[in-house]
């Protein structure tokens, strides 16, 4: 009769548990990654380095922790670079933070780019990737996708 009793506490904990771990996973809301810009920090021979810069929204009420973020770069249908950037970053609730990302190119990977980009003064980009998040519910991990139009006299332009 004990052991009936001590199997139905421990199943219901265990109801218990996986209702609480649903509910925090409900209410948890993806952060908004948004691509804010790309800096050249550095050329070679061969190629150089950019500095992707993306903003990251916290639209949660709880303080997220950054612990991981891939990226993958395409301007124009051509793969420029891809990566993962693994410092940890904070973004307090309601609070937008930015995260720099680097980025190794070469000049044969960024050659038809380069070429659009003097001809018309525009290139298409996009930034791909995930990433992930510690928050007081538990761990996620969420996909993001940029688009947008670079131009020599407007910058950065989002695609929406």
């Amino acid at each position: 009769m004990k052991a009936r009793w001590s199997g139905a506490i421990v199943g219901m904990l265990a109801l218990v548990v996986a209702g609480c771990a649903s509910l925090g996973r409900a209410s948890f809301q993806d952060p908004l990654v948004t691509f804010k810009d790309a800096r050249i920090t550095g050329l070679g021979v061969t190629g150089g380095s950019i500095e992707i810069v993306l903003d990251v929204y916290n639209p949660n009420r709880f303080r997220l922790e950054g612990t991981r973020v891939t990226y993958k770069v395409v301007v124009d249908s051509t793969e420029v670079g891809d990566g993962a950037y693994t410092t940890r970053f904070g973004v307090d609730e309601g609070e937008t933070n930015e995260v720099r990302l680097p980025l190794t190119f070469s000049y044969r990977g960024i050659g038809a780019a380069g070429r659009a980009l003097t001809q018309t003064g525009t290139v298409q980009y996009r930034v791909i990737g995930d990433f992930t998040v510690s928050t007081p519910l538990g761990t996620f991990t969420r996909p993001y996708d940029e688009t947008g139009r670079f131009s020599t006299l407007q910058g950065n332009a989002r695609d929406d």
